[in-house]
């Protein structure tokens, strides 16, 4: 192994890639749950000094063009990349260790989220609405709803935007809704390598990924172009795990009567972890929509990232290539 290689392997071994890490959390026992220790690392990031003692927020944006450019993007510690349909996607941000003034454009719940959130320790989940169907399945599920419906004077128009492309929120206000007592869960206590420094999706929009080895990071680009938020910064997080799902048809459809996908969340399949400027082969499985989804390498062994954020591209199987 090279000398770049071993420090690539170190660097990786920061970090358990159970990327959720606030889904190990455990039922609160009588006297209370214990609160992270704000000193300590943050369970989503491994960064140290940043765990607040508050539990996770998922925010649903959206990635239309006419959506771009996103704000919030770049506070997240992970953000999931989904499919829905006409051939678009929208993103999963999961909020604990920073906030984001303002979030968004928040836009509506979808099936997939509902296995994205569920591990999350009972997570605080912001969207803008929902069919009648995802609806229900948002009520049931193990999250607490601070949705545009159930807290609408959390949630403002952008004037300078369309709808429904301009509906935003602010984390810290969100943060606010979450019930007493519910703290972030604990964080659960690398292999064979091929170095790379560029990863391509072809699926709904076309993305691409390139290691910065000056900074550290995995640069974002968006249809051909560098993808930026909102302050004009650069999305580029420290790992990128790209999770090959299958989507199947809910049979529900869109008022354009495009059908509406679902990522299939639970099973088991391929991933590529890219962290470190290489990519690491795996294995992802989750036994259940509670379940925290576990990466492993050939040898069996949990694939662990680089501290810092990281994204999650749930693309189907065959869209995604890498250059040596």
């Amino acid at each position: 192994m090279s000398g770049t290689r071993r420090v690539a392997a170190r660097a990786v071994a920061a970090l358990a890639a159970l990327l959720v890490a606030l889904l190990a959390g455990k039922p609160a026992a009588a006297a209370g749950p214990a609160a992270p220790d704000p000193a300590g690392p943050s369970p989503l990031t491994g960064i140290a000094g940043a765990a607040p003692d508050r539990p996770a927020l998922v925010v649903k944006i959206d990635n239309a063009p006419a959506a771009r450019p996103q704000s919030g993007l770049n506070q997240a510690d992970v953000v999931y990349e989904e499919l829905v349909e006409g051939r678009l996607t929208r993103f999963a941000a999961v909020f604990h260790s920073q906030d984001s003034t303002p979030v968004g454009p928040v836009r509506s719940a979808r099936s997939t989220d509902i296995a994205i959130a569920s591990p999350l320790h009972r997570p605080l989940f912001a969207y803008s609405g929902a069919n009648a169907v995802f609806q229900d399945e948002v009520r049931r599920a193990p999250l607490v709803d601070v949705g545009y419906h159930a807290a609408p004077d959390r949630y403002e128009r952008e004037p300078s935007r369309h709808a429904p492309y301009n509906l935003f929120s602010r984390t810290p206000a969100l943060f606010q809704l979450a019930p007493r007592g519910s703290v972030a869960g604990q964080a659960p206590a690398g292999a064979g390598m091929a170095a790379t420094d560029r990863v391509s999706a072809r699926w709904a929009t076309r993305v691409d990924w390139q290691w910065d080895p000056a900074v550290g990071e995995w640069r974002r680009s968006q249809d051909g172009r560098p993808h930026v938020d909102a302050a004009g910064r650069a999305i580029a997080p420290a790992n990128v795990v790209v999770e090959f799902v299958t989507y199947r048809d809910t049979g529900l459809r869109d008022r354009s009567g495009a059908a509406v996908p679902e990522a299939e969340l639970t099973g088991e399949g391929d991933a590529w972890i890219l962290t470190g400027g290489a990519l690491i082969p795996a294995h992802w499985s989750k036994p259940s929509a509670e379940a925290v989804t576990r990466f492993v390498d050939g040898a069996g062994a949990d694939v662990r990232l680089a501290p810092g954020r990281t994204w999650v591209e749930l693309a189907p199987p065959g869209t995604v290539t890498h250059s040596p």
